[in-house]
């Protein structure tokens, strides 16, 4: 692992952060560490899915569609395990 190191941090930009990590129960390198590998994670995430834009094979539908499509087959679940459940 590589050290990292910032400088010229404001006294009232540590304070905050220094706030924030006691807050949470933890060191300020612990929380420092915390928010670099989620701001690193996330590039990660948004360039996958940047590769993934401009692909067709997905889904067309609008997101109301995608909901209502998701509500008929979980209705449509529940009256198979209902009739399941009824069978002799």
């Amino acid at each position: 692992m590589v050290a990292l190191q910032i400088r010229d941090v404001p006294d009232d930009v540590r304070r905050a952060l220094s706030d924030r990590a006691a807050a949470r129960g933890q060191s300020l390198q612990s929380y420092l560490l915390a928010l670099v590998t989620a701001e690193a994670r996330r590039s990660t995430n948004l360039a996958a899915l940047e590769r993934f834009a401009d692909r067709q094979d997905g889904s067309q539908l609008s997101r109301a569609e995608a909901i209502e499509a998701a509500d008929h087959a979980r209705v449509e679940r529940e009256a198979q395990r209902d009739e399941a459940a009824n069978a002799p």
